[in-house]
Formats: structure tokens, C-alpha cells, sequence
């Protein structure tokens, strides 16, 4: 086997996991190119290969595989720079999209204004023609209709064509004649089919998910092209795979097709690398959580499963396709201070990589959290990025003087440390979010910690949460990239049907549809070379009380479905909604009504071997390299504080706090009252031996 590399594009930093033919990684960052990303990628790529001592095109001939994650699409809805897209959609529903759900957002808030939709008015044209719920075609489409709206959108140069017709979920036939019709006359644009995107029930989620799909698909399409032409230039010739949403990756040419299954992936392989990170400590149980430059990423993982949602917003706009439960803030290194009216406010808006913080000294002026940080001394302005980038000490207490300490009338390190409390807050309301607000209580929970700037904010975060234990991965900084390497290929399916789940009631419709979309899935897998013995399917049902309006997603065994075993699928059903809302109906009799299923098809990858070390002596002495002055959040002072050099740590070596411990890819700070302890992977635990004692005590009582 040659060599395996695992790249994560985000906006500041691009992340690489390189492992070599004998199970060795090597953890690079190189910085982001805003402009063109793949160029980045072949940077990084070109300085992974003079660290082997080999040219490019020899490097990556070796190179088997690329597992690749990209912001690009998630950027794009973002800036609002996505393509030009013309939606053609149902008679009398032209305006389904801006009317949104037809409820308001943020109820108690009498300036709320919803966003403007992706396509324009202008381009959302009615076509006559109708479906009914049932799959029945009531009135006949009206090919002059189509002919008509696609002149205008010639006239209008649109890059991309989004269809979605009511009721295609149950008959696609109207929607497939349409895309032929647009196919012949617009080639070049990118084409979204609402029966091929999402066929399931709910217009505005379909609707807003296949115009999504297509606002983003030249977008993806376009980079994806560039990045491989980029990559067999050099000469790369194996497998680019890409990572999805839902938390596995496909084939470049599958997520190309559906380029809004992307939109989320920016940190959906975290959950996989933090089941790979936490081994050692047999938890299944655990809150990860990614710090970057730009952006800060929560998610839950129980039962080694992390949460998944068909119910996702990207920048408020709807996407129903199975992503990651991932509570995202922009909250990063990146992130500017601001003041609000007098109070301090940080991000969401990041300095980026190009100027990047004024730190950079790459021509930057505005105040960040890594600004902070350099000024508390938790960053070394010799030793970040291993030395290669020198950081500006002036120039950071300069921006911060200027946008945050004279208009609060402090002084600069007061300016800096609230800043740094204020991420630290910032970061623990988005762990509430996937937490708290989902029933669960944080601090039955490890926290995973990861990302190049996540370290220097973690325990304090915990502290905030009354978290007992963290973990900060060998591979931290690149954690997304390495959990790229660990993810199966993964393909989602759904169908729509509507069938209430009474002692009696047939399975033969649900079981005919179950076996169409196995079916499907195997094939799915079968195109991407995966063997019938890798490949795995899960079955869930979406669910609710009847006269509902949401629904729960219940996973289930086929056999439970082939005999209609409907009375452990309502008890599923029942616990989930308790665990979710707090309450059952489970004496009401009340009838439980399935709505659509789902099959998720897997196919398991190789994984990458996890490198072990022989515990050692406690005593971490040799690894201590000097002493500086750093803020002590605890006793809002400075202190002499011992710095150690991580990459010298062995397991079982231990660390009482404060002290700094530095990496050539991440910094991270131990405050006092925590003890740190090194795993058998090379990962930092964390303890809050105050915060242990409580618990312990707790639990006696």
C-alpha cells in the first residue's frame, strides 16, 4: 500500500495528514488561498514531498489515495457569492421559497427580516402542470411553460437550473421531462432535480435544498475540476475522494453531482477522529469540538455514534439533507474584536489567512483572539508554526490599543484578557447548544479538543462548563484531516410514505420500498469498488405522534420492519422523543404515523493503524525547555510559567498547571488546578481536579 493523505481546506489554515506506506503520519499546515484553494493544496502538497526528501511528481505518484475537505461551498453561501440560478417550480408556488416556512424565525424580535432568497424573483418561474399527492397526474406539464422559462434563462445567462415541482417525491415524471428539456437547450448549466436531490415530502425544504444544490454546484464543480487537473499535473493518478456532510466521503464525480451533500463537511470528519483519539480511555460518550483560524465546531457523539440531523440551516437557509449535528459559531483565532455599544464583542467575522491577524505582520490591523493570545503569552512569537511564521508582538498590542483598550478606557492586557474570555464564553454557549439544549448534561461528557487554536482555550472552556477531563489529540491541530483517513464511504437515501403504525397494519408497501432502496444503496457502493462483505446499511424510520408537524428519525432492524413488528418500533419511537422533548405518549394510545425512511449505505474503508507508545516514567523534566510570563485566568495576573516541548512528552508523563506545553502545530495552555497526563496515542489528558472531586462527590451522594 502507498502512501494515504488527508487534506482539510478551511479558511485560514489547509490541513494535511500525511501516512506513509509504514503507518507513519506527519501532521503540516500550510496557509489558505482565499482565491483559488487548490493552490494551497499543491503548496502543502510540494512541501510534504521535500520533507521526504523527493520531487513532486515522484511524491505523488506514491501517493494512493487523497481524502479531501473543502469550505468552498459553505463559503459560497456565506459571501452570497454563489451561481446564478434559475428555479423552475409548480404553478401558483413561485413564491414558496421567499415565503420560507411561513412562520417567523425569532418570534419575539419585531425587526426580523428574513434572508433574500438565492434566486431572484425574476428567475423563479411557474410552469403549469400538476402531481398529486398520491402520485397521480392531475394536469399535464406544459412544455411551452418550460420552453419559455428556459429562453429566459438564456437570455439571463444563468449558470444553474434548480427544478422542483409539487409532489415529485411521489411521481417524478414531470420533473425528469423538464431536466431533458433543459438539458438539450442550456448544456452547460449545472441541473439540481428535486427527485434526484431529496425526493421526500415538505416543499419549502425540498425546494430550498435543491436550489442550494444547484447555487452551489458550478461552484464545487468548477474547483473540483481545477484541484484535479492541478493534482495529476503534478502527478497524482489514485483514488480523490471527497468529504460529506453526513460525516463519510465518495468519489469526486458522485459529490460533484450532488454538491450541496458538501455543504456541511467542513467538520464532519471531527466525530470519527475523536472515537479514534479517545480509544485509550474506552469512553463512547464525548463532546468534540474545533478550533480553527476562522470557525469553532461542536458536536455529540453517544454510544460511538455521533448525532445527525435532516433539518440543518446554512446561513438560514434550509438544508434537508443527513448532516452532522455540528454547532457552528465563528469563533476561531481569526476572530476580530469589536465594541457593541460599549460591550466587547469577538468575531463572527475573521481576519483569515490573507491579512490574518495583525500579528501576522502580513499587513493586517484589526484586533483577534490570536492577537490575545500573543499578548498573555500563551503564544510564543518565535515558536508559531514550529518557527516558520515570527509573530509581531507590537503590532498585535497595537490593534488591540487601539480597537478595543482606548475605547473601553483599559489598558491592553486587560483589553486582551477579556477578549480571551469572551471566545471562552462564546465557545461554551455553542457546547450548550448540542448539549443542554438537547437534554443531555455536558458534564457527563469528555471534551475532545482540536484544532490549531482550540489548546490554548480548552480548559477553560471545560472549567466554564464544569467539564471534568479533556482530551487534546496527537494530531490536534489537523484533527479534521486525520479523521478524514478513518471515514467510510457513505451514501444517504430517502423515500417518502405515509403509513400509520397500528398493530396490523401491511408491510408489504413499506417492505417493497425498503428492498428498492437497498437495492439502490448496493449499487451506490458497488460503483465505487466496495466489496459485498464492506458494505453495511442502516434503516431508520422518520416518525411522529399523529397531528404532529415534526419528526423524529428512529433507527431500525429490516427484520423488525419484514414482520411488522410495530410495537418495538413505537417504543423506539417513544423513548426518542422523551430523550428529545421531555415527554411521551405512550398511555395516550396516541397513533404514531411514519412519514419517510432512510438507508444510509456504508462502505468501510481501511483504516489507518493507531501508533502506540509503553507507558513511562511520570516525570516530564526532560521535556521542559524554558519559562515565561503568561496570564493565569484563575488569579487575573501574570506568571512565571514553565513551557514545555510537547513533542518530547512520552506517555504517562505528567504535567501540573500552570504551564504551556508547545507543539510545532499547536500550543496548549494548562491553567492552574489541572493536571495534564499523556496517553498511550500521545494525546494530552487534562484533568480539573477540582471539578473531578466534586463529581466523585456528587456521585457518592
Amino acid at each position: 500500500m502507498g502512501y494515504r493523505i488527508g487534506i482539510d481546506v478551511g479558511g485560514t489554515f489547509t490541513d494535511y495528514l500525511f501516512l506513509d506506506a509504514n503507518g507513519k503520519t506527519r501532521a503540516h499546515k500550510v496557509l489558505s488561498t482565499p482565491d483559488d484553494p487548490s493552490r494551497a493544496v499543491v503548496q502543502g502538497l510540494a512541501e510534504l514531498a521535500e520533507a521526504e526528501e523527493q520531487r513532486l511528481d515522484g511524491f505523488l505518484g506514491q501517493v494512493d489515495l487523497v481524502v479531501h475537505g473543502t469550505t468552498v461551498t459553505t463559503n459560497a453561501v456565506l459571501t452570497g457569492r454563489t451561481a446564478k440560478t434559475g428555479l423552475l417550480t409548480t404553478w401558483g408556488f413561485r413564491d414558496a421559497l421567499q415565503m420560507r416556512r411561513g412562520v417567523r424565525e425569532a418570534f419575539y424580535d419585531n425587526k426580523f427580516a428574513a434572508p433574500a432568497p438565492l434566486v431572484p424573483r425574476r428567475l423563479r418561474l411557474p410552469v403549469r402542470g400538476r402531481i398529486a399527492v398520491d402520485g397521480s397526474e392531475i394536469e399535464p406539464l406544459s412544455l411551452d411553460d418550460v420552453e419559455r422559462a428556459i429562453e429566459h434563462f438564456a437570455a439571463q445567462r444563468v449558470e444553474a437550473v434548480a427544478i422542483c415541482f409539487l409532489h415529485a417525491y411521489a411521481n417524478q415524471e414531470h420533473e425528469e421531462a423538464a431536466a431533458r428539456l433543459v438539458a438539450q437547450r442550456l448544456p452547460s448549466a449545472y441541473l439540481s432535480v428535486s427527485a434526484r436531490v431529496l425526493p421526500q415530502l415538505r416543499y419549502y425544504e425540498r425546494t430550498s435544498t435543491t436550489v442550494l444544490n444547484a447555487a452551489v454546484g458550478p461552484i464545487l464543480r468548477r474547483y473540483l475540476d481545477n484541484l484535479r487537473r492541478r493534482l495529476a499535473d503534478a502527478g497524482f493518478a489514485g483514488v480523490l475522494r471527497v468529504m460529506q456532510s453526513n460525516g463519510g466521503v465518495t468519489s469526486a464525480q458522485a459529490v460533484a453531482e450532488l454538491a450541496a451533500s458538501t455543504l456541511l463537511s467542513g467538520p464532519a470528519a471531527a466525530p470519527t477522529a475523536g472515537l479514534a483519539a479517545i480509544e485509550p480511555h474506552r469512553s463512547d460518550r464525548f463532546i468534540t469540538v474545533d478550533m480553527g483560524g476562522t470557525s469553532f465546531d461542536a458536536a455529540l457523539v453517544i454510544e460511538g455514534a455521533p448525532s445527525i440531523t435532516n433539518s440543518a440551516t446554512v446561513n438560514r437557509f434550509a438544508l434537508a439533507l443527513p448532516s452532522m449535528d455540528i454547532a457552528t459559531i465563528g469563533a476561531g483565532g481569526g476572530s476580530i474584536g469589536w465594541i457593541d455599544h460599549g460591550l466587547l464583542r469577538m468575531g463572527p467575522a475573521s481576519a483569515g489567512a490573507d491579512p490574518g491577524p495583525a500579528c501576522y505582520g502580513r499587513g493586517g490591523t484589526q484586533a483577534t483572539c490570536s492577537d490575545a493570545n500573543l499578548l498573555l503569552g500563551y503564544l510564543s512569537a518565535d515558536f508559531f508554526a514550529g518557527g516558520r511564521l515570527r509573530l509581531d508582538a507590537g503590532a498585535a498590542r497595537e490593534a488591540i490599543e487601539r480597537e478595543i483598550a482606548q475605547p473601553l478606557a483599559m489598558d491592553a492586557t486587560r483589553a486582551a484578557a477579556g477578549m480571551y474570555h469572551v471566545m471562552n464564553v462564546n465557545m461554551a454557549s455553542a457546547i450548550r447548544e448540542i448539549s443542554v439544549q438537547k437534554g443531555v448534561d455536558p458534564r457527563e461528557f469528555p471534551l475532545v479538543c482540536a484544532g490549531g487554536a482550540g489548546a490554548i482555550h480548552a480548559a477553560m472552556i471545560a472549567r466554564e462548563l464544569g467539564i471534568a477531563r479533556v482530551l487534546v489529540p496527537r494530531e490536534a491541530s489537523i484533527f479534521c484531516a486525520s479523521g478524514m483517513l478513518r471515514s467510510d464511504l457513505k451514501h444517504d437515501f430517502v423515500r417518502s410514505l405515509a403509513l400509520t403504525l397500528a398493530d396490523g397494519t401491511d408491510p408489504a408497501p413499506l417492505v417493497a420500498l425498503v428492498d428498492a432502496m437497498l437495492d439502490e444503496a448496493s449499487s451506490a457502493l458497488a460503483a465505487e469498488g466496495v466489496a459485498a462483505e464492506r458494505r453495511r446499511f442502516v434503516l431508520s424510520l422518520d416518525l411522529r405522534y399523529l397531528g404532529q408537524y415534526h419528526e423524529v428519525s428512529v433507527e431500525t432492524g429490516l427484520d423488525t420492519v419484514r414482520g411488522g413488528h410495530w410495537a418495538a418500533v413505537r417504543e423506539a419511537f417513544h423513548d426518542r422523543h422523551d430523550r428529545l422533548y421531555g415527554y411521551a405518549l405512550r398511555e395516550e394510545a396516541t397513533p404514531v404515523e411514519l412519514i419517510s425512511l432512510r438507508v444510509a449505505a456504508i462502505g468501510e474503508t481501511d483504516k489507518p493503524p493507531q501508533q502506540r507508545e509503553a507507558r513511562s516514567d511520570p516525570n516530564a523534566e526532560h521535556a521542559l525547555k524554558g519559562r515565561r510570563t503568561v496570564w493565569q485566568p484563575e488569579a487575573d495576573a501574570f506568571a512565571d510559567t514553565p513551557v514545555y516541548d510537547g513533542e518530547h512528552l512520552r506517555c504517562g508523563n505528567r504535567i501540573d498547571g500552570p504551564a504551556i506545553v508547545e507543539k510545532r502545530t499547536t500550543t496548549l495552555f494548562v491553567p492552574r488546578g489541572f493536571q495534564l497526563e499523556v496517553d498511550p496515542l500521545g494525546g494530552f489528558l487534562l484533568e480539573d481536579l477540582q471539578e473531578a472531586v466534586g463529581l466523585w462527590t456528587e456521585t457518592q451522594r
